[in-house]
C-alpha cells in the first residue's frame, strides 16, 4: 500500500513538473516566458517606448537587480532582438499591465566563456526576469511628455528664483544673459579681464538655502559640507576661459578686486538641464553664490598697462563644473 502511495506521489510530481515546463512558451533564441497576469491591452509593437518594473533572480531566488530597489522603472524602445538577453523577443508578446516570468538559459550566456560563469549559475540553470509593463507609448508621446515636464521645471525654477529675490529683499542688476547680481561690498580695485587670474572665496547654495560647496572653512563646518584634509582658501582660476560655469565667467568680470557680491545664476548659466552627476545640484537649478574677489593678477604686464575693462559680449559655452584648485 505504501509503495502504491509513493508511486502516485512520484507520478504526480513528474506530471506537475512536465506541466510547468509546457506552461512556458519559447522564443527562437531560447528565452522561455510565461504571462503571469494579463492586462488585456493591445500588444506592444516595434518602436513603442515601454516603461516597466523588473526583478532579476537566480533559480534560488537570489535577487541580482531590481528596478524596485533602484527606485525607478526602466524604459526602453522596442527594437529587433540582438541577443537572448535583451528580451526583445518577449516584449511584443505582452501588453500594458501584463506581468511575465522570463527565463534565460545560463548556458546560452556562457557558451563561449565558461571561465566567466559565476558559481550561482551552474549548468542547466536560468537567469529569471519578472517584468511588469507599466506604460506603452509612441516615441512622439514620450517626446511631448518630456517637453512638458521640462517646461514645468523651467517654470518652477523661474518662480523659485523670483521668490528667493523677494524673500531676501534683494534688488539685483540683470545682465543681457540673465545673470543677476548684487554687489554687497564695493571696491575701487582693478576689474579682471578675460585671461586674468583671480583668487576667489565663495559659497554656493541652492535656492532653498542648501550649501553644496564653499572655500570658507567655518561655513563648510556649519553647513555640514566640511571635508577633512581639504585646504580651505581662495581658489585660483583664469577668468573668461571656460574653466568655470558661464555665470562665474561673466560675473567675475563685473567685479573689482576686493569686492564682494551675490550672484543669482540661472540654470542655463550654471549646470543646465541635467544638473551635476552626483545629484548635489538637480536639473534646472538656479544657483546662488556669495563671492569675494580676493586678488586679480593681469595676464601680463603689457595687458595690465593698456587694457580697459572687458565689454565684449560673453560667449556662452556648455556648463563646465567648477574646478577647485588647491595650493
Amino acid at each position: 500500500m505504501n509503495k502504491l502511495i509513493a508511486s502516485v506521489i512520484l507520478f504526480s510530481a513528474v506530471a506537475l513538473s512536465a506541466k510547468a515546463q509546457t506552461d512556458f512558451a519559447q522564443t527562437p533564441k531560447g528565452a522561455r516566458y510565461r504571462i503571469i497576469t494579463h492586462g488585456n491591452g493591445a500588444k506592444i509593437k516595434q518602436d513603442d517606448i515601454i516603461t516597466f518594473q523588473f526583478t532579476v533572480k537566480t533559480d534560488k531566488d537570489s535577487v541580482l537587480e531590481s528596478s524596485y530597489q533602484a527606485g525607478r522603472p526602466a524604459q526602453t524602445k522596442v527594437r529587433p532582438s540582438q541577443n537572448v538577453m535583451d528580451l526583445m523577443e518577449v516584449f511584443p508578446q505582452l501588453s500594458v499591465k501584463d506581468s511575465a516570468l522570463i527565463r534565460i538559459p545560463a548556458d546560452s550566456l556562457f557558451a563561449k566563456q565558461e571561465d566567466r560563469r559565476p558559481p550561482f549559475f551552474p549548468k542547466g540553470s536560468f537567469l529569471n526576469f519578472v517584468v511588469k509593463i507599466e506604460r506603452v507609448q509612441t516615441l512622439n508621446e514620450v517626446i511631448a511628455e518630456n517637453n512638458a515636464a521640462m517646461a514645468k521645471m523651467r517654470g518652477n525654477d523661474s518662480t523659485s528664483r523670483l521668490k528667493y529675490i523677494a524673500d531676501n529683499k534683494l534688488a539685483p542688476k540683470t545682465t543681457t544673459t540673465g545673470l543677476q547680481y548684487v554687489v554687497t561690498r564695493a571696491s575701487a580695485g582693478r576689474k579682471p579681464m578675460a585671461g586674468d587670474s583671480v583668487w576667489v572665496n565663495y559659497t554656493g547654495k541652492l535656492l532653498n538655502g542648501t550649501v553644496f560647496d564653499t572655500s570658507v572653512e567655518p561655513v563648510a563646518k556649519t553647513s555640514g559640507v566640511y571635508q577633512a584634509g581639504r585646504k580651505y582658501e581662495p581658489i585660483a582660476l583664469a577668468v573668461g576661459m571656460g574653466q568655470v560655469i558661464p555665470g562665474w565667467d561673466e560675473g567675475l568680470q563685473l567685479l573689482n578686486e576686493g569686492s564682494k557680491a551675490t550672484f543669482i545664476i540661472p540654470y542655463k548659466l550654471a549646470y543646465g538641464e541635467r544638473g551635476t552627476p552626483d545629484g548635489s545640484i538637480p536639473p534646472f537649478s538656479s544657483l546662488v553664490f556669495d563671492v569675494e574677489v580676493v586678488k586679480v593678477k593681469p595676464m601680463n604686464k603689457a595687458v595690465a598697462k593698456t587694457a580697459k575693462p572687458a565689454t565684449k559680449k560673453v560667449v556662452r559655452k556648455a556648463p563646465v563644473k567648477k574646478k577647485v584648485t588647491h595650493k
